[in-house]
């Protein structure tokens, strides 16, 4: 069936928005879904920035979609996999073909969506900005953390901590039971990451007075890559989330990385179980969601706050 939604589309990389309707197909038995709050993901930006060269604008993005179907509060797992793959214990969307909401198909930066009915998780409560703040910084760090083989005591740096997945997703390691090092570069974010009982570090070389850590959860990518893998115990886990720049990943020196046996992994987001469990923890309220609001209309404004660092959390959009 053929479908029209107002939508911010992007029409070229590196360009604004602009608000309007977008009609595009869909399969008869998929579901509608009316958005009420999507976030801004780090990895929107960096399709916003070109740097997925399988896509071509135009498009609408957006894949941290909460909102209401046929009047009950959901979330929308955002890897469009087939419903057999959804049933598995593990879900993952590795597993199975997949196309991911807001790059193959149309995302959650309009006023509906429309997916598989199987995509669909029930809210424990409507406070829509909250879940699209928080679950997917909770996912990801979960998928992460399972991939390092993170747990209670492991001493952790995340890069990148007061960003959407950064901020939320220290709390979870937290929650683990975790001892989190968590990097930014600001002074003043440093302070509201101490507030959450995270140890912040604004130093490269923390690792000199603090001791090496386990683990590192790279959220940034070209940036600081190196100075991460220079924090590593020997054998420790590097795991590689995001690369935001879309710069290359360089190694400055290979042979630290082979002395040392570093591990280094790739983590891709997260699967339904994990989906689901990060809804349920953002339900509890034991993580505090970050984040600040921007009608649909006002988009460019919100990338250009997300883009220059005067976004602590997420930025989330309210259709």
């Amino acid at each position: 069936m053929r479908v029209r939604v107002r939508a911010a589309v992007l029409e070229a990389f590196n360009s604004p928005f602009k608000v309007g309707h977008y009609e595009y197909e869909v399969p008869d038995d998929w579901v509608e879904v009316e958005v009420k709050a999507v976030g801004v993901c780090g990895r929107d930006v960096v399709v916003w920035r070109g740097g997925f060269r399988n896509l071509e604008p135009p498009l609408v993005l957006g894949h941290e979609v909460f909102g209401l179907h046929e009047g009950r509060p959901v979330g929308v797992f955002p890897a469009v996999v087939p419903r057999e793959c959804i049933s598995r214990a593990a879900g993952s969307a590795l597993e199975c073909p997949y196309r991911i909401l807001g790059e193959n198909l149309p995302g959650g930066y309009a006023d509906r969506v429309y997916v598989p009915s199987w995509l669909l998780v029930d809210l424990p409560d409507s406070d829509f900005e909250k879940y699209a703040a928080s679950v997917c910084g909770i996912a990801t760090l979960m998928h992460a953390a399972r991939v390092a083989g993170v747990g209670a005591g492991s001493r952790v740096l995340v890069t990148g901590a007061s960003g959407g997945v950064g901020i939320h997703g220290i709390q979870y390691l937290r929650l683990l039971g975790a001892e989190v090092y968590a990097y930014t570069r600001s002074e003043e974010k440093a302070r509201l990451i101490e507030s959450l009982g995270v140890k912040a570090v604004t130093r490269p070389d923390f690792y000199r007075e603090e001791g090496r850590v386990d683990a590192v959860i790279e959220l940034v990518g070209a940036r600081t890559i190196n100075w991460s893998m220079r924090a590593l115990k020997p054998g420790g886990h590097l795991v590689l989330v995001g690369n935001v720049t879309g710069e290359n990943v360089v190694l400055e020196r290979p042979a630290l990385f082979v002395m040392r046996e570093i591990h280094m992994h790739g983590s891709a987001a997260y699967d339904m179980r994990e989906y689901r469990a990060a809804v349920r923890v953002a339900g509890t309220g034991l993580v505090k969601p970050f984040y600040r609001t921007y009608k649909l209309d006002d988009i460019n404004k919100a990338y250009s706050d997300v883009v220059n660092g005067r976004v602590t959390g997420r930025a989330v959009l309210l259709p």
